[in-house]
């Protein structure tokens, strides 16, 4: 086991349990903390964790009305090799650091990606990140997919994470997506809201579904633009779980556009025309239609309220000229705007 106590003075991070999760003690710190699990469970193991006062094991389920505390002293310095890689910077201060992550971008190293990450791009722009994370997620408050583009907040001092990692599990940072699904959703005007528990999936474990007994997860859904055989959605998270927009929309039978996990080859579901042009508009997408498009939140130091937006990039934004001009849209609002 690693020494938790390695380097650095101690800091308290104290959390206050809002609703039972069903998550064991590691898994929540972990969510809640944007550390590692195995960082987690070490911390608890060296006695650095207590809940209500008292120290716990890390099989301990926390229940709404508990208080954490964890004693999280600064990481060593890490051993990861900055690399100079193509980066866009949307905002930039002493505390964080706000970017536009493009499509193919692995966030921080893990097996099989070992280089080449947003981490080791961002030790070369801005040099020194947070080392709540750890080792090898320096910074990391929380994660896109490799395959999803845009906005994601970097934290480069400890308070700063600590702060931001709370206003997360407060639901207190404002996220916005665009995406494209295939088909059509059914929904009111004012949208739709999607409240189904996600996990890990039980037949595969490389995937994400929604399960009985999973963690609560809530994904609010408005219709941008209505298109041939697809339509353009605003999509905001009320949580945050893996692959969430993509799950929660697969189990609508409505996945996202050109999605490799959850619905390889979905275009070629569609009869007679409709299925030519979600064929064409698959070929001009040419991967995963899912774009972080608006972070907002409060700066954690200076309480200034801070609010990004991020264009869709390429080849996303000409699938969508294309689709405006060949699929019959509808459209009620500009991509990119998310309420």
């Amino acid at each position: 086991m690693s020494d938790p106590r390695r380097t650095g003075e101690p800091e308290t991070a104290r959390l206050q349990v809002r609703e039972r999760e069903g998550d064991r003690l590691d898994r929540y710190l972990s969510t809640h903390l944007s550390i590692s699990r195995t960082r987690a469970a070490d911390l608890i193991a060296a006695g650095c964790v207590r809940v209500n006062g008292a120290p716990v094991r890390k099989s301990y389920v926390p229940d709404a009305g508990d208080v954490i505390e964890a004693e999280i002293p600064a990481a060593a310095p890490t051993a990861l090799e900055p690399e100079d890689l193509p980066l866009e910077i949307v905002h930039e201060d002493e505390h964080l650091v706000v970017v536009d992550k493009p499509a193919g971008l692995v966030v921080h190293p893990a097996p099989g990606h070992e280089t080449g990450t947003l981490v080791h791009a961002l030790l070369h722009r801005v040099g020194r990140l947070s080392s709540v994370g750890g080792d090898t997620r320096p910074g990391i408050v929380h994660r896109l997919d490799k395959d999803t583009s845009g906005l994601m907040v970097i934290a480069r001092t400890d308070e700063a994470h600590r702060a931001l990692s709370d206003a997360l599990s407060r639901r207190q940072v404002r996220r916005g997506y665009v995406a494209a699904a295939w088909g059509g959703l059914e929904m009111e005007d004012d949208g739709l809201t999607i409240d189904r528990p996600i996990g890990r999936d039980p037949n595969d474990r490389k995937k994400m579904a929604v399960v009985e007994g999973g963690r609560p997860a809530v994904t609010h859904v408005r219709r941008i633009e209505s298109w041939r055989s697809a339509e353009l959605l605003a999509i905001r998270l009320e949580t945050g779980r893996t692959h969430q927009v993509r799950v929660h929309l697969r189990s609508l039978g409505h996945p996202v556009v050109c999605d490799p996990i959850y619905a390889p080859g979905w275009e070629r579901g569609f009869l007679g025309a409709g299925g030519r042009w979600a064929e064409a508009l698959a070929r001009r997408a040419q991967r995963l239609f899912l774009h972080a498009a608006h972070l907002a939140f409060e700066h954690p130091l200076t309480g200034e309220d801070l609010s990004f937006r991020a264009d869709l990039p390429e080849p996303l934004a000409s699938a969508v000229d294309w689709a405006r001009q060949s699929g019959h849209a509808d459209s009620q609002s500009p991509a990119g705007q998310s309420r």
